[in-house]
């Protein structure tokens, strides 16, 4: 754990998969070819913690979904890139969009598209629904099933670990509610 430590202390991006990851994984489609997915409120705080963290999340889905745009946009996530299979093609876009290096990035991802991605980043992080190989590929499998909040239980950790957690909470609540926490 003190290895993962170290490593979740150079955290300054965090990109994620979609599917799986910010939902269950279900997609409905109704008979008028409408989809839906059920996306976790909780992850609007992760969101918000990291806003105020000054720690950018960035969105890779394999599949394109206007339920996963409306969502990127509500959770004010600059970068949603969709409809992509080669996830390695995009993150290095984002290492120069952010100035970051693989080592300063934590990526969840919960399939076979995520374990080129998974097996090159400072901080891979899978789920217990995930598959084997992004399981392997993983320092860190979350408590949290898809679309259970696991965004929040990966930004919380990160935070904690780099002991700014308490810190960002209370600018935010002192920015939302103007009461911060002992």
């Amino acid at each position: 754990m003190k290895n993962n430590n170290t490593k979740i202390k150079k955290i300054k991006l965090i990109v994620s998969d979609v599917d799986g990851v910010l939902t269950d994984g279900r997609i409905l489609i109704s008979s008028n070819s409408e989809e839906s997915k059920f996306f976790h409120v909780e992850d609007g705080t992760a969101a918000a913690l990291a806003y105020y963290a000054n720690l950018p999340i960035a969105l890779i889905s394999g599949r394109y979904s206007k339920s996963t745009e409306i969502r990127a946009q509500e959770l004010k996530i600059k970068y949603c890139y969709q409809d992509v299979l080669n996830k390695k093609f995009i993150l290095d876009k984002l290492l120069k969009i952010y100035s970051v290096n693989y080592d300063e990035v934590a990526y969840i991802g919960d399939s076979l598209v995520d374990v080129p991605v998974l097996s090159i980043v400072g901080f891979p992080v899978s789920l217990p629904s995930a598959h084997k190989s992004a399981q392997d590929s993983s320092v860190y499998i979350t408590k949290k099933m898809g679309g259970e909040g696991v965004l929040l239980e990966v930004i919380e950790k990160i935070l904690k670990v780099q002991d700014r957690f308490n810190e960002v909470l209370n600018i935010m609540k002192k920015d939302k509610f103007e009461e911060p926490i002992e």
